[in-house]
């Protein structure tokens, strides 16, 4: 009997079991069908036979499926893994290690996490006119089969004075209401400045929070264990072209959730560990959203936001293109990832204080590249210390009108 065959027979006992020990109630197993593997029920659940495994075996199976499936789809294994029950889902949460640790991309809440130091980690976006859009997947070209990763999901919603993009862990789901809720990306009136809306906040304290409530949603509507509001971890802006002149969009995106210290030697950026558990208490909820309210300007491209909990943000700009006078057109490096041209496509760098003393090569390493490969199809490959829900928030800006930029 292979492996896999195994665990989906472990999960179907489990299963029974646990159906037998919580009958007639109806909310627990409405909450077990959508919790994902790196997220605890506070209500306790019981265990299966397979939870009572010596601890120096269970951690031995774990360790081994985690060495052998590297890649997706096998990576699901790891995930079957840590849904057996509360014992495996531990032991793997502390086998399975971070992006920025192994490079790999397993549990929902890695793509919250920063990418891997070394080598980006290369996707692709895969746009639906019809039905407005965008779908973030794992690997290097769409597959024949359409059996491609879905890591994200955003959806174009155009509102009287600004567009939304709502950004889902499902194709079917993009209400704020809901558990698959990752974040949102917002655009002012022209198209030319973004916020990027995080659901939860990176670090354990919330740095940054909106000025007031969701229009769609008043607190006392939302579900108690969900978030009321969302955190800004990031502004996007790009620069007027008055003048109509020749060349590329000019953009800067500042990282208010990243501090500048985070590319240097020995730096760190916020990596959540899991997503936000929330009580029952509902007047808890309504206290903590409003707490510490603050509004942000985005008036100036170059904004660098201080915080207790960041210090200075990180500042990306796009790297400046050559023209090449052969191609008559502008030029980057996009080292074979990009082959069509395009007004949208670009290449993310550090913009740094001369007196931070960052080495040279650390400001030329390009963190995030974005381009065109076909009709409606472009690549996104993304490093520390961006997420790829940060990534991909930033390259949906792309996909705007832009008028007055071009």
């Amino acid at each position: 009997m292979s492996f896999k065959s195994i665990l989906r027979e472990m999960r179907d006992g489990i299963g029974s079991m646990s159906r037998r020990g919580v009958e007639g109630k109806h909310w627990r197993s409405h909450m077990r069908s959508f919790v994902a593997p790196d997220v605890t029920l506070s209500e306790p659940v019981e265990q299966g036979q397979w939870a009572n495994l010596p601890p120096e075996l269970l951690l031995d199976i774990i360790r081994r499926v985690e060495e052998s499936e590297t890649a997706w789809p096998a990576r699901a294994v790891v995930v079957s893994c840590a849904s057996v029950c509360r014992s495996w889902r531990e032991v793997s949460k502390e086998i399975v290690k971070t992006p920025e640790e192994c490079g790999r991309l397993t549990f929902p809440i890695s793509l919250k996490q920063p990418g891997p130091r070394d080598a980006p980690v290369q996707c692709f976006i895969k746009r639906d006119r019809a039905t407005s859009t965008y779908r973030l997947c794992f690997g290097l070209t769409p597959s024949e089969d359409e059996s491609d990763k879905l890591l994200l999901i955003a959806r174009k919603m155009r509102r009287a004075t600004s567009t939304d993009f709502i950004i889902s862990l499902v194709a079917d789901d993009f209400s704020r209401a809901s558990n698959t809720y990752v974040g949102k990306l917002r655009s002012n009136f022209l198209g030319t400045k973004f916020t990027v809306y995080d659901s939860q906040s990176p670090t354990d304290a919330a740095i940054q929070r909106r000025s007031r409530h969701s229009r769609r949603f008043n607190t006392k509507q939302v579900s108690p264990k969900l978030p009321a509001y969302n955190y800004s971890v990031a502004t996007i802006s790009y620069e007027l072209n008055v003048l109509r002149t020749r060349g590329p969009r000019r953009m800067h995106s500042t990282m208010l959730s990243i501090p500048v210290s985070s590319i240097q030697e020995g730096g760190v950026a916020p990596t959540p560990t899991s997503f936000p558990q929330y009580s029952d208490d509902r007047s808890s909820t309504l206290r903590v959203s409003k707490e510490n309210e603050a509004a942000i300007s985005f008036s100036s491209p170059n904004l660098t936001t201080s915080t207790p909990h960041c210090g200075e943000a990180l500042v990306l700009k796009n790297k400046a293109p050559r023209w090449h006078e052969h191609l008559q057109c502008w030029c980057l490096n996009f080292k074979g990832r990009v082959t069509v041209a395009s007004v949208k496509n670009f290449q993310l760098v550090a913009a740094v204080d001369p007196s931070l003393n960052i080495p040279a090569e650390e400001q030329d390493k390009v963190i995030l590249q974005f381009g065109k490969i076909g009709k409606d199809i472009f690549t996104m490959d993304y490093r520390y210390p961006l997420s790829a829900f940060q990534a991909f928030a930033i390259c949906l800006s792309s996909f705007d009108t832009k008028p007055a930029c071009e």
